[in-house]
């Protein structure tokens, strides 16, 4: 299990906010076709979970990548709130409980793994950022105690169902 300090939430919250204002059509937009738009969001929201995912009790090299780019979040965040706004950094922001992925669970998220990485071969350049970008900020705001945590319940649970069905079909 990866942890997740206040300054790796500011990462992820930063990188949100970021693809929440660039995606922003407007209200007049989004009133007037709000399927449309709301599809503009589906790959960063795909991308996030497949991000948060990697942080629940993933081992191997998926979840040595993950937690290299926690660390690595973490490590930013917390630089950048104690010299850009004078706070206290490596303060833990991580639920005191998490839902680990069953061993089923985990298959999925190896097989997710293969088409994160397919599709971000396959997307152009924009597109590729973004799955990217979605990807990093699951992996900063999945373990964190906020909403953006209490998320990774459910899709910890479904995607240990789905890896219950998959594999217990063979």
């Amino acid at each position: 299990m990866n942890y997740v300090t206040f300054g790796g939430v500011t990462v992820g919250l930063i990188l949100l906010g970021y693809e929440l204002v660039t995606w922003w059509p407007g209200l007049k937009a989004l009133k007037k076709d709000p399927v449309k738009h709301a599809s503009r969001f589906l790959p960063y929201l795909a991308s996030w979970s497949y991000g948060c995912l990697t942080t629940l009790g993933v081992g191997g090299a998926v979840g040595f990548i993950s937690g290299t780019v926690l660390g690595l979040s973490n490590w930013l965040g917390d630089a950048a709130l104690v010299w850009g706004v004078g706070g206290a950094g490596g303060q833990s922001a991580a639920r005191a409980t998490f839902l680990p992925l069953s061993g089923p669970g985990l298959g999925i998220v190896l097989i997710l793994t293969a088409c994160f990485v397919a599709a971000v071969k396959k997307a152009g350049e924009e597109q590729a950022g973004v799955l990217k970008r979605g990807a990093w900020c699951g992996i900063c705001l999945g373990t964190s105690s906020g909403v953006a945590g209490f998320a990774a319940v459910p899709l910890a649970t479904a995607v240990s169902l789905v890896g219950d069905r998959v594999y217990g079909a063979f």
